[in-house]
């Protein structure tokens, strides 16, 4: 297999350390807010729970001390009462069943909660995603964002769980703290020296498995994307025909043991000093333990106490471990947080103005280019460059030039899915701009060559030209008819119920052609005042292509239109033609006027017109 390229930019690791991780814990009060409104009811009930919970192991210590003490008195005095006893025995028990029903309505509800909260984040970053300017989801760096605040729908969840057992612990420790100074204060220095190493050691490799992760975004989607391509009906067909299967599996081999041994390296170290940490923190507690006993040797305190401490400590140092490194990881979570609120903190640039007009219920004059230029981000040539010319209203104009002219571009600027870098695009003699945004593309319709084929149905696959639509059958069974796919869909079992594509168990796919079809469905029933088609009939034949067109220019009469296709047939029934060449207006005019000029229309109209001889 080839030599991989070299390392990307996004390879290197990033090393976040504790002020880092301070900074990012400011994203803790945002998400729990997102808790509590997400459902107060289920959070309330969580954290009563929680403190019910924490008051109970310092309680059932208490209660096994009176219990053990209570034998003793019983063994050296020979008193036959042991009414007393059982009745402590009795109140552990209830104790010991409280604590395990409490600790499994908590789980109960800290689980719906959390698919509550996954389910929240996840229609978030949905709704967020669609207020995004298009040329973003045009940008790697974008995508790594958006993957990571992807990740954190369900990972996020822990943090939640994490953030609650770190309030209960803590009550817990405070309550068994305040009864084992009681006994013997230089326990709980004992107790720091066993477990802040410890911590440390947990929380610097936290901070090093973030780096790890974060800096691996872009292979780690590489590998998603290897993944899917290597075992999906899309490629299927390609991945056989030309052998592709080992490249694919050896590339996704080599990129995952690359992260694979980053990994292990780390998650080694991680394991070695865990163990060493561990060793220190057993070793101080049977200190702890030598010196309970001495004290109970001497008298000081009773087995029943001995017992009591001994189990208090115990649980102690678990549980200061427990919110060290709880708290290491907290820490580690409200990195990958703050991924999320940084997505969410990424703001469109094509928005609303302050005072946005209403767009035209009618538009009377038209659209106006004035010396219109546009260069992608990061581009160094113009896709569209000095470009002036007039829509009138109700014209169909037709959009001819060679792939990358720059024709895509133009339509996406009509839609303002893009604004122009410098120039202006006027509408009714008003800057596009000043518009509302939302009322604007309402009343544009596009259909793209490269449409999205909806594993939906029939009846979803037309009404998401305009899906307040979809219940309306009249609206979409005209449009159906007026793009001929009713005679695709008289042929589904189904019929307008039936799921298309292959994801699905049911599902039927459709040709080229007919999805076409299917899909300019979409701009009839979206009924708006422009409509433009780019390129959606690519997969038709000469004939079928021409008949859609010749149906579409007398269905849409009176309404502005934009084509683009590279059928010069289909060209000529525009009212005007734009040639275009490397994003500059070359030529413009009616067909019989260009190729009365003589220039590059008439040209390549002649060159395809032999091809058809």
């Amino acid at each position: 297999m080839a030599k991989r390229r070299g390392p990307r930019p996004g390879n290197t690791e990033e090393k976040k350390g504790w002020r880092e991780q301070l900074v990012a814990l400011r994203s803790i009060p945002p998400y729990l807010k997102l808790i509590w409104d997400t459902s107060p009811g289920m959070a309330g009930a969580s954290i009563v729970l929680r403190l019910l919970q924490a008051a109970l192991p310092t309680a059932i210590l208490y209660v096994g001390k009176l219990i053990i003490d209570e034998v003793l008195r019983l063994i050296e005095s020979g008193d036959g009462d042991t009414s007393y006893l059982w009745k402590v025995v009795a109140l552990e028990l209830l104790l010991a069943l409280a604590s395990d029903l409490l600790s499994r309505a908590t789980t109960l509800i800290d689980g719906l909660l959390t698919d509550l909260i996954s389910n929240r984040t996840s229609v978030d970053i949905m709704r967020h995603a669609a207020t995004l300017d298009l040329y973003q989801f045009e940008d790697a760096e974008f995508y790594d964002k958006m993957e990571r605040a992807r990740r954190q729908t369900s990972g996020r969840g822990v943090l939640m769980a994490q953030l609650l057992a770190q309030f209960q612990s803590t009550i817990t420790l405070v309550v068994l703290g305040v009864s084992v100074v009681a006994f013997n204060p230089w326990l709980i220095l004992l107790l720091v020296v066993a477990v802040i190493p410890s911590f440390i050691q947990e929380n610097y490799f936290n901070q090093q498995k973030y780096s790890l992760t974060r800096s691996w975004t872009p292979e780690r989607r590489e590998l998603d994307y290897l993944r899917y391509i290597g075992a999906s009906d899309v490629t299927a067909k390609e991945v056989k025909i030309f052998g592709l299967a080992d490249f694919i599996t050896d590339r996704f081999d080599e990129l995952s043991m690359k992260y694979y041994f980053k990994n292990r390296d780390l998650s080694i170290r991680r394991a070695g000093w865990g163990a060493f940490f561990s060793i220190i923190g057993s070793v101080t507690y049977y200190g702890a333990y030598v010196l309970i006993i001495l004290q109970t040797v001497e008298g000081v305190i009773t087995i029943g106490t001995l017992t009591f401490l001994a189990g208090a400590f115990r649980r102690m140092q678990q549980g200061l471990r427990s919110i060290l490194s709880r708290f290491a990881s907290i820490g580690e979570n409200a990195l990958y947080l703050q991924d999320l609120f940084d997505f969410f903190e990424i703001k469109p640039n094509i928005a609303d103005r302050a005072a946005a007009l209403p767009f035209p219920g009618t538009i009377q004059e038209g659209w106006v280019f004035e010396n219109v230029s546009f260069r992608y981000p990061g581009a160094e040539k113009y896709a569209i460059e000095n470009l002036s010319f007039t829509l009138p209203v109700g014209t169909k104009l037709a959009l001819v030039g060679e792939n990358g002219a720059g024709k895509t571009t133009l339509v996406k600027l009509l839609a303002r899915l893009y604004e122009p870098t410098s120039g202006r695009i006027l509408l009714d003699g008003r800057d596009l701009r000043e518009y509302r945004l939302e009322e604007l593309r309402d009343n544009v319709g596009v259909i793209f060559q490269d449409f999205f084929r909806y594993q939906l149905t029939v009846r979803e696959n037309i009404a998401v030209g305009r899906i307040g639509y979809l219940d309306n059958e009249t609206q979409i069974e005209e449009s159906a008819d007026k793009s001929l796919a009713a005679e695709v869909i008289a042929g589904l079992p189904g019929g307008y119920n039936q799921l298309l594509g292959k994801r699905f168990a049911g599902g039927q796919d459709l040709s080229g052609g007919q999805w076409q079809k299917i899909a300019l469905a979409r701009a009839y029933i979206r009924d708006a005042q422009l409509l433009i088609l780019d390129e959606p009939t690519s997969a038709l034949d000469a004939r079928a292509e021409y008949e859609v067109f010749q149906r579409f220019t007398e269905l849409i009469s009176g309404k502005s239109a934009v084509l683009i296709s590279h059928r010069f047939s289909t060209v000529r029934m525009a009212d005007v033609i734009l040639f275009l060449e490397f994003g500059k207006r070359l030529e413009m005019g009616s067909h019989e006027e260009l190729m009365a000029l003589g220039g590059r229309y008439a040209e390549l109209f002649r060159l395809q017109a032999r091809g058809y001889e």
